[in-house]
């Protein structure tokens, strides 16, 4: 028994090696590639993305590993309830596509073909202040490194279940594979390696509820019994509202919408539009699915719930050790597909929206600039991978929302009103960024027992001061005027 439980584990480890060092490779290919490329071609890929590419990286940046760990962990522990985050996250990852990409795209060029979203937002209002990018910086700091934690979390949780490896020393060896990649090189070997992540995780996804359900022996009275409302999707309001409020995320979730910004032309976005939301709604289907026939193949165990394990043992369970090993990298490639956007996403705000304008005052050259880059993308890991191994720090699951709230209420409601409404000016950017932040974290420390998520209140108090704070505030300049009218004209392709 002891034998084949090590050749089962080896095999698995194999297959991990060969994963990881495949996603490096790319990182180097990249590197050779672009290494005489400017901030734009590893920021944003100068802006040569096409629509498959691009699809899928925004899709696999947001979903990260609790996708395949926290939210069938949630649904298997408390019901089909828990599904409203995955509707929510669906209805709003569609009409970001559908209403924001388009004219973000086309925002951020006219706006001096701005390659951050800090950077857009100023340049949108032709300032020459520096506030808006520092409050900007500071949020992508904060949020970026709980966001990040999660990721290394769920890699070290992975090998630790998987391999014994100490959880600890596994977060270690994710986050420095992370951090290789990202970064040699950049936003083009991001995208490339959410591209084949996206496409492992969506095939993990559809073969593990599949193969369970053919396993089924038992009934749904034990689950009901165990919990009554467990097939209910109407357990309580605060679920459904909360559920709703993930997809006010999508709005202002900078390493997701910068994806908008990278595409190489407007025919290109709409089919990416459709490749996008297409793989993101199968995929929260089948996380769901994974929850609800987890709960029925597995029954009830305290262990898999509590370390978000119901993928992980299904598909131990179900599959031979080599096809085990392939399924189970799709959590690597969930946790490292965001971890990268992220880290690449707070570098470029720091290097682009602090450090080139403020400390270097315009001075630098782009090796200088790309340089400082990849020292805050080692920076920001060392930070993540301190708080991830922090026992105190919570799941995956809370760090995620912790995060993911903080972005959409901060961002969301300033980038959607300086898209779709002309007399927006830069103190109500300002005004609603801040507030939107604040209110979110106060909001999760004092007010979290309400059992609304935190996002809503937020985003509704974001929006509320960006609109008030215009409306005190003088009208923008001409100049702003025509940008506007110039980015919705539709002559930018």
């Amino acid at each position: 028994m002891k034998v084949v439980v090590f050749m089962s584990n080896t095999t698995e480890l194999v297959v991990f090696i060969i994963y990881l060092v495949c996603m490096i490779g790319i990182g180097v290919f990249f590197f050779l590639r672009s290494r005489n490329g400017g901030e734009k071609e590893y920021f944003l890929g100068g802006r040569k993305m096409g629509p498959w590419v691009s699809a899928l990286s925004a899709g696999a940046s947001d979903m990260s590993a609790w996708v395949l760990m926290g939210l069938p962990a949630s649904v298997y522990a408390l019901g089909i309830g828990q599904a409203w985050i995955a509707v929510g996250l669906a209805i709003g990852y569609a009409l970001s596509w559908i209403f924001e990409a388009p004219r973000l795209r086309s925002f951020s060029i006219a706006a001096d073909d701005s390659i951050t979203i800090p950077q857009y937002l100023t340049n949108r209002f032709k300032s020459k202040s520096h506030s808006l990018q520092v409050v900007c910086a500071v949020i992508f700091l904060l949020a970026y490194t709980i966001y990040a934690a999660s990721s290394i979390k769920a890699a070290g949780t992975l090998f630790n279940t998987v391999l014994g490896v100490d959880t600890n020393v596994a977060m270690y060896i994710a986050a420095f594979i992370i951090v290789a990649y990202t970064f040699l090189g950049g936003f083009s070997a991001v995208c490339w390696t959410d591209f084949f992540q996206g496409m492992l995780m969506l095939g993990a996804l559809l073969l593990a509820p599949i193969f369970a359900v053919s396993h089924l022996s038992g009934s749904t009275a034990q689950i009901t019994q165990e919990v009554p409302n467990f097939f209910s999707p109407f357990a309580s309001w605060q679920d459904i509202v909360s559920g709703f409020g993930w997809g006010l995320g999508y709005f202002g979730m900078p390493h997701i919408i910068i994806r908008f910004m990278s595409l190489e032309s407007q025919k290109s976005l709409k089919r990416s539009a459709k490749i996008g939301i297409t793989w993101t709604t199968l995929i929260l289907i089948f996380a769901v699915l994974v929850g609800i026939i987890g709960r029925m193949y597995l029954g009830f165990d305290e262990t898999v719930s509590k370390n978000s394990l119901v993928f992980i043992t299904m598909v131990r369970q179900l599959f031979p050790s080599l096809i085990s090993g392939i399924l189970l990298s799709a959590i690597l490639a969930a946790a490292m597909s965001t971890a990268d956007s992220q880290l690449l996403s707070a570098a470029s705000s720091f290097s682009s929206d602090v450090y080139k304008p403020l400390i270097r005052k315009n001075q630098t050259s782009d090796g200088e600039m790309l340089w400082n880059s990849r020292l805050v993308v080692l920076v920001i890991a060392l930070l993540a991978l301190i708080l991830a191994t922090n026992p105190n720090t919570g799941s995956i699951m809370d760090l995620v929302s912790n995060a993911w709230g903080v972005f959409g209420a901060a961002f969301g409601p300033a980038i959607l009103l300086s898209l779709f409404w002309r007399r927006f000016t830069f103190k109500g950017a300002i005004a609603g960024i801040s507030v939107g932040a604040l209110v979110d974290i106060l909001w999760l420390i004092f007010l979290s027992s309400t059992g609304v998520y935190e996002i809503i209140p937020g985003f509704i108090a974001g929006l509320i001061a960006a609109v008030t704070v215009t409306l005190i505030d003088k009208e923008p300049s001409d100049e702003v005027k025509a940008l506007f009218d110039r980015a919705c004209s539709g002559e930018i392709e």
